[in-house]
């Protein structure tokens, strides 16, 4: 009798199959403005049960496995490129969006769903904490394929905040649960969570995250250095014993009680500075690592989803999306970024790009694990979430981008460039007193200030190119940065 290999062909035909239509109709859609992460999660959806493929899938243990390893890959290809010099603009914005931020998004959409869809307090924050965080593979790929390029404030705040705010999702997820839990099954006097036991999950989770990310990102970056560039240790290769050693700390960390999270995008952000010449080289086959990743991962959570059971909730979820777009991500955006003195046009883009996508969908699986009762809620409301997200969101980045002017010009563009920062540049050393006595501006009280240092303090801010401040009838932009201080400044007279 001959071995039947239907086992092995039939799947592989299919995963196969699906992948290259994905990213066939991928292609047609981005040019149409429209996300390949939307094509996955809806060519998943369409070879599901309710669709035309009819696919039965329901391992909702699978897909969690699958989205953990997907979303380590992800932060660890997104710390890889991240420079150091972000970190002047973004990271006090980004750790203030990545705690308080997913704080109040998570309050304020768990009010929007305990009224549109009738859940208990506990249910309804656990919903919130789900939807309550952005999604570092939705920004990295979409901000990657918008084809503008964002002043450095804005595009470093974005991207070190996806990186950072998956830990503080997680954790409130699983607290919340915790809450659920107890409130259904225990709901007697006296019964609940002990603070002192969040507290120090808290402290677990991100002291064991943060000390293990560091600790592995040098001694990876030290490995890597001894290699050096030999003629086993090409890019590919290099790539692949980067990825592994992420997936060892994401695994071990996650085992040790810590965030499996932060410390694998805290590992990439390390290794990739520290070895900045030898990771270069693999950054390309890390970008195919990252792709395969998200592909399988929204195939897969497409698959999961029963569109007739989506139906039910369709409209309080739609609600619910709504909300956490136009309400609770603005809110959450102005209260940690206006003390920080970003401009209004800034806070708006960075309010409109909270992009969900895998992130509150593979959360939405851990109450299915953990049996909280009618938890297929969640993963149907997480999903409908999503889909807004990453159709109204995602597919207006460029738009909004150019719209509120946070965009800095090509410097080909030689009119789109005078446009913004003026007919006339100068070097910031000059006096600002000779500058003030040559165009007829008011005096500043130095007059012996640098143009450049007047202008950063007058900014009350990091500096980034594209800045801009008024004096009298004049208006001072920065026009080029060297080592965290202002080179160039441009001149535009009104």
């Amino acid at each position: 009798m001959a071995l039947s290999l239907d086992f092995l062909t039939l799947p592989l035909l299919i995963a196969a199959g699906l992948v290259f239509v994905s990213v066939l109709a991928g292609v047609f859609s981005a040019r149409a403005g429209f996300s390949f992460l939307l094509v996955f999660l809806v060519a998943g959806t369409l070879a599901g049960v309710d669709g035309p493929g009819g696919l039965v899938f329901d391992d909702f243990r699978l897909s969690f496995v699958v989205g953990n390893v997907a979303l380590a890959v992800i932060l660890l290809d997104g710390g890889l490129r991240t420079d150091f010099t972000t970190f002047r603009t973004g990271l006090k914005p980004s750790l203030l969006l990545a705690t308080l931020g997913v704080l109040v998004s998570a309050g304020v959409t768990g009010a929007a769903a305990w009224w549109l869809l009738d859940l208990s307090w506990p249910l309804a924050l656990l919903l919130g904490a789900i939807v309550g965080s952005t999604d570092a593979a939705a920004v990295f790929s979409l901000l990657k394929s918008s084809g503008v390029k964002l002043n450095e404030r804005v595009a470093a705040t974005l991207e070190i905040e996806s990186g950072m705010n998956d830990p503080m999702a997680v954790y409130l997820t699983l607290t919340f649960i915790g809450v659920a839990l107890v409130a259904t099954t225990a709901p007697v006097a006296g019964a609940g969570l002990d603070a002192m036991q969040v507290l120090r999950s808290l402290l677990l989770q991100f002291g064991w995250g943060a000390a293990l990310g560091v600790a592995s990102g040098f001694a990876l970056a030290e490995l890597l250095k001894r290699l050096g560039r030999g003629e086993d240790g090409g890019g590919g290769i290099r790539a692949l014993l980067v990825v592994s050693a992420g997936l060892t700390v994401f695994a071990g960390t996650t085992w040790l009680g810590g965030s499996g999270f932060l410390a694998v995008y805290a590992m990439g952000v390390i290794t990739g500075n520290r070895a900045r010449r030898l990771v270069r080289s693999s950054l390309s086959a890390m970008d195919g690592y990252a792709w395969l990743m998200q592909a399988s991962m929204f195939l897969l959570l497409g698959l999961l989803v029963t569109p007739t059971e989506l139906l039910r909730t369709l409209w309080p979820a739609l609600g619910v999306s709504l909300v956490l777009m136009l309400v609770a991500r603005p809110l959450s955006v102005w209260l940690c970024l206006a003390p920080l003195h970003f401009e209004r046009r800034e806070i708006a883009f960075i309010s409109w790009v909270g992009l969900r996508g895998a992130v509150p969908i593979v959360l939405a699986v851990f109450p299915v694990m953990a049996g909280v009762p009618g938890a297929q809620i969640f993963f149907n409301v997480a999903f409908v979430v999503v889909l807004a997200s990453l159709l109204l969101q995602g597919s207006t980045i460029a738009w909004s981008a150019r719209r509120l002017g946070v965009v800095l010009p090509d410097p080909e563009d030689e009119a789109k460039t005078r446009e913004v920062f003026g007919d006339f540049v100068l070097d910031a050393s000059v006096p600002v007193g000779q500058l003030c006595a040559f165009y007829g501006l008011p005096t500043p009280p130095k007059p012996e200030q640098s143009v450049g240092d007047w202008l950063a303090l007058t900014l009350h801010r990091p500096p980034v190119a594209g800045d801009s401040a008024h004096l009298g009838h004049a208006e001072l932009s920065v026009r080029s940065m060297a080592g965290g201080r202002i080179r160039q400044v441009g001149i535009k007279l009104e």
